[in-house]
């Protein structure tokens, strides 16, 4: 099945494909012209559009009509362990293809693997304002200090059984502020049992937090 394939109709998100040197980059984009912000939204291992239990999807809209834009990217390459760098790669193509429709300040979310990943860019790009991540591994975020003065976000399910919540804990610890660290007692690592509370806390975060 084709990753778009997996776009349900209701959708308000536009399904694209980013051209990139090492081939076809698969996202769904929620915009209106006159954004100038915007989130890139980043999955785990297994990649996908919908982040954890369906997050991104919801998130996007809601921001889409307080005129943040949203970009849900999939990588091109899934699989255990995860591969940083191509992961990497298509995250730093995500921000150009925004910066090509006039965005100039974006936030970037990460699950998991995902939030490796995004840790990874942040210090990379000018245009990276603020970082979250949910219940994020710690292989691959040596430069979570680097993030700094951008606000950081780091969210884990208390009873998180893949990878648990030591882990934000430690890259909260290694991180400088501006940082925040919540933990959701009760729910695992998809968030699922919280969901409603990790949506509304990401919501409110990042109207304050993405600044132009």
């Amino acid at each position: 099945m084709e990753q778009h394939d997996l776009v349900t109709k209701d959708d308000s998100g536009k399904p694209i494909t980013i051209d990139t040197e090492r081939g076809g980059l698969r996202a769904v984009l929620h915009h209106k012209d006159a954004d100038t912000r915007a989130m890139i939204l980043v999955g785990g291992i297994d990649g996908g559009f919908n982040g954890p239990s369906d997050l991104y999807r919801d998130l996007a809209e809601a921001l889409t009509s307080a005129n943040i834009s949203a970009l849900r990217l999939d990588f091109r390459v899934h699989g255990s362990p995860g591969n940083i760098p191509e992961a990497e790669y298509d995250t730093m193509r995500g921000i150009d293809y925004l910066r090509g429709l006039g965005i100039r300040s974006i936030a970037l979310v990460g699950h998991s693997f995902g939030g490796a990943v995004v840790i990874t860019v942040a210090h990379q790009r000018d245009e990276v304002k603020a970082v979250i991540t949910l219940s994020s591994q710690t292989y691959g975020t040596r430069p979570v200090a680097n993030i700094s003065p951008r606000p950081l976000l780091l969210v884990h399910g208390g009873d998180d059984q893949r990878l648990p919540p030591s882990c934000s804990e430690y890259l909260y610890a290694r991180a400088l502020e501006p940082k925040e660290l919540v933990i959701m007692q009760g729910a695992t690592h998809s968030l699922r049992q919280r969901r409603e509370d990790v949506f509304n806390l990401l919501r409110d975060w990042l109207k304050e937090k993405l600044v132009d």
